[in-house]
């Protein structure tokens, strides 16, 4: 089954949209190459994808446990490099909300999110660096 769909609709920019739900999202050059960067690049988005996805399996564990993990969030930082350009790393850092977890609580939550689809689908070479905090 397809998942999206994508147009190109001139200058620099494209709509992809989620077949299923007809959701859309809108991408941008961004401004260090040659774009308006008024929208996320696509390598924005496959940056975010990462904590998007590290959270998504946190909170699945969360869910199975009885555990509330809501009002989690992550800053991402996407690393560029050149020669060729690519994304050469991806800092990602979770801030948990104060809550009582143990200490093996917290590392099957940070083991969840390390061991996300997106975490093993990128490439080996690039770095992805996360931290966690823990909110008291």
């Amino acid at each position: 089954m397809k998942t999206s769909k994508i147009v190109y609709t001139g200058g620099l920019r494209t709509k992809a949209i989620h077949l299923k739900s007809q959701q859309e999202i809108i991408t941008d050059a961004p401004v260090d190459n040659n774009g308006k960067g008024e929208a996320f690049s696509p390598t924005d988005l496959m940056s975010t994808s990462l904590g998007c996805c590290m959270v998504t399996i946190m909170g699945i564990l969360a869910e199975r446990k009885g555990w509330n993990i809501e009002g989690t969030e992550l800053e991402i930082t996407k690393i560029m490099g050149t020669e060729p350009r690519r994304v050469t790393g991806i800092r990602v850092e979770i801030s948990v909300p104060a809550r009582s977890f143990s200490e093996k609580e917290k590392q099957m939550l940070e083991n969840a999110a390390k061991t996300c689809p997106v975490a093993f689908s990128l490439h080996p070479e690039l770095e992805q660096d996360i931290s966690f905090v823990w909110v008291k």
